[in-house]
């Protein structure tokens, strides 16, 4: 069948609002080189933790001129609010229920108690049973490898070795978290800076994912930057986690600044987001009502797509998730999305504002079963326009909150809106109904 090249662009999510995105796309564009991808994941940071999200004293000037500078969704959010479900589901454009992989850690005994040998046998069989579920998974390494890319892991990274997921090249060799990848950004950006030089040599695109573990607990920040914060809170360890917030954001500044040395920023797409979110407890170094929670606290993040000349920068208030960034990347590089990812293209801005409903779900710590999503689940969750509902699985009763008025979900409404929760619970079961 043939198609004009207006409709092929439209089909592939290249033409927004009647506007054909981006000058790589004009008669030639297949002789122009693709751009490089640069994936920046902040690690445990609220929504709110940002200059330009209006936080009062975390100063982050590198990510509010990236936001400026960016299509910045202000109503970001992903699916579930823990670590390794949340970067599974970043790089493999699939929700944790679709992808496997779900908590954190393979069954196991309960915190605090010593493992035994067998028991330390089942956890490294256990972490080999989630890293082939990544294997089994289309990331989005190895979709861009078709298109001739090179790909660099670096930072926080569960699924065993970085080839697990697709990279050509990477820092993790199989540690939970991330072994030697977790010296990038609090000892190191050099590797970064190599793997840039050596795709230049090879002349390759490039895609860098840049996922430190930062803001993440431990909070070591710089005593330079910790006596900026020091006398600005009663707390040192809220003082502590702003600091890392600070040192994060001048990291991100660096490797930024070095795309603009190299001369590299012009066609280099970048992409920014939160694994999941953070709120500082004032009296512990642990958090308060967020990561593994089902609230905002836990799941919003500003999301940011930088592509100069190409995208426009804006701000949106628009819905926006962590599984919309591997459609929207391959949208931009001629690539088709796979039929078992559910994201749209974030450049399609017709079919973003189309959308109403985003919908994720959150799950246990460690696995109770690693080939049954169900059996790990805790919540359910939709958010339809500003209204926000908290299904259990299980025992306990749905909660509503209006996020337009109460952002931060102090008035559950379920008791006095049953018909919207009702209803609202339909769309949820429509999406995915765990039986």
């Amino acid at each position: 069948m043939n198609i004009g090249r207006r409709d092929f662009l439209k089909r592939a999510g290249l033409v927004t609002a009647g506007v054909v995105l981006g000058t790589a796309l004009d008669a030639g564009a297949a002789d122009k080189p693709k751009p490089n991808i640069l994936f920046i994941i902040s690690d445990d940071q609220g929504w709110t933790d940002y200059g330009f999200m209006g936080h009062p004293q975390v100063k982050t000037p590198n990510l509010d001129k990236l936001a400026a500078q960016s299509l910045t969704f202000r109503r970001g959010y992903v699916p579930s609010s823990l670590c390794c479900p949340s970067l599974a589901a970043i790089v493999t454009g699939l929700y944790p229920h679709q992808n496997l992989i779900t908590c954190n850690d393979p069954p196991g005994p309960p915190p605090g108690k010593k493992r035994t040998p067998q028991d330390q046998a089942a956890f490294t069989a256990g972490r080999a049973v989630m890293t082939k579920h990544m294997e089994a998974a289309a990331t989005l390494p190895r979709l861009l490898a078709r298109q001739g890319y090179m790909s660099l892991q670096t930072g926080k990274w569960w699924q065993g070795h970085f080839s697990s997921g697709g990279f050509t090249h990477g820092m993790t060799k199989g540690q939970r978290h991330g072994d030697e990848g977790l010296d990038i950004g609090r000892k190191t950006l050099q590797p970064i800076y190599d793997f840039i030089a050596s795709a230049r040599k090879e002349q390759k695109p490039w895609f860098v994912w840049y996922a430190p573990m930062m803001p993440h607990d431990p909070h070591t920040p710089p005593d330079r930057i910790l006596e900026k914060y020091k006398g600005k809170t009663d707390s040192l360890f809220v003082a502590k986690y702003w600091a890392m917030v600070d040192w994060f954001d001048e990291t991100c500044g660096q490797v930024l600044d070095h795309l603009e040395r190299e001369g590299l920023a012009e066609n280099t797409l970048v992409i920014y987001v939160t694994d999941n979110g953070w709120v500082q407890a004032p009296s512990t170094p642990r958090h308060l009502r967020s990561k593994l929670s089902p609230y905002d606290s836990g799941l919003r993040t500003p999301l940011m797509v930088r592509w100069p000349g190409r995208i426009k920068p804006q701000m949106s208030d628009e819905l926006a998730m962590s599984i919309d960034l591997v459609p929207t990347v391959l949208a931009a590089v001629g690539e088709q999305p796979t039929p078992a990812m559910q994201g749209l293209n974030l450049l399609d801005a017709e079919a973003v504002a189309k959308r109403k409903t985003i919908y994720g779900e959150c799950f246990v710590h460690t696995a109770v079963d690693l080939n049954s999503p169900i059996k790990n689940l805790e919540q359910r969750w939709l958010i339809d326009g500003h209204r926000k509902l908290i299904v259990p699985h299980g025992k306990g009763e749905a909660e509503l909150y209006d996020l337009a008025a109460d952002p931060h979900e102090q008035t559950d409404l379920a008791a006095q809106q049953a018909e919207t929760v009702a209803a609202l619970k339909r769309k949820l079961d429509a999406w995915w109904k765990p039986e």
